[in-house]
């Protein structure tokens, strides 16, 4: 047996001897006495641990915070770190805790913005196959959408036509499934159902690009008039592709 192999076994053997001897000294405690103890120590542990958690999300949703408000007046690109860390009252290394590098927060805060967009359009279809109540319900839940989350759309509406690639390519693959689930939501209209799915998409594409094209118009607002205008002009933009979709023979 060589000298390594010797000292291998002697750690094992000091590292059981430890623990057996822990072991020993709490069997030595009374039963009551033991399982106090635990049960404080088990406490304290979750306790800790959940506040840990709840204090890593807090900073967490500060940076994205920090983040959407400093993406209102720049693009993305524009944005460094020391920025959004100093708005976030964080020093700089603490971000790297929670993401890797800018572009990961740039698509975590895609993929939150989406998932408002996505629920407000199910939200819209949802129970409601009748054409004209689709378009009556998206309408208004999207002027809803925007005002509760206006730096959201801003954000998409600006990262997707210019802004970092990777943010880019992320919103393109967004719009292409959220207008993939409508395709199927369209599929099951009475006079839809024979459809190709080449032209369901389609048409599900001409319905979502007319969706935020109207985001960016709310955006672009400065009064109620001109966001009766907005909403108007959706509604009719809407109907004329459902004028068109009565007429069409897809084949």
């Amino acid at each position: 047996m060589n000298i390594r192999t010797v000292n291998s076994y002697t750690s094992v053997s000091i590292c059981g001897f430890a623990a057996l001897c822990k072991l020993c000294s709490v069997n030595s405690r009374t039963p009551g006495s033991r399982d106090r103890r635990s049960s404080r120590s088990s406490s304290s542990r979750v306790q800790d641990n959940l506040s840990r958690e709840e204090r890593k999300e807090a900073t967490r949703r500060a940076i994205i915070a920090a983040a959407l408000k400093l993406l209102d007046e720049d693009s993305f690109s524009a944005l460094s770190l020391r920025e959004v860390t100093r708005e976030a009252g964080i020093v700089p290394a603490a971000f790297y805790r929670h993401f890797e590098t800018m572009d990961a927060l740039g698509l975590v805060l895609i993929d939150e913005s989406f998932r408002a967009l996505r629920e407000m359009l199910r939200g819209g279809r949802a129970g409601q196959l009748d054409p004209k109540r689709i378009i009556e319900s998206s309408v208004d839940i999207l002027f809803s959408s925007v005002a509760e989350r206006p730096e959201h759309w801003r954000f998409i509406s600006r990262e997707r036509n210019s802004g970092v690639t990777a943010l880019r390519y992320a919103i393109r693959t967004e719009i292409r499934l959220i207008t993939s689930e409508l395709a199927i939501d369209l599929g099951r209209l009475p006079g839809l159902t024979t459809w190709s799915a080449e032209d369901l998409n389609i048409v599900a594409g001409l319905f979502v690009n007319t969706m935020m094209t109207t985001a960016e118009s709310i955006d672009d607002a400065n009064d109620a008039k001109a966001l009766d205008d907005v909403k108007r002009t959706a509604r009719k933009q809407l109907r004329m592709i459902a004028v068109g979709v009565a007429g069409w023979h897809s084949g």
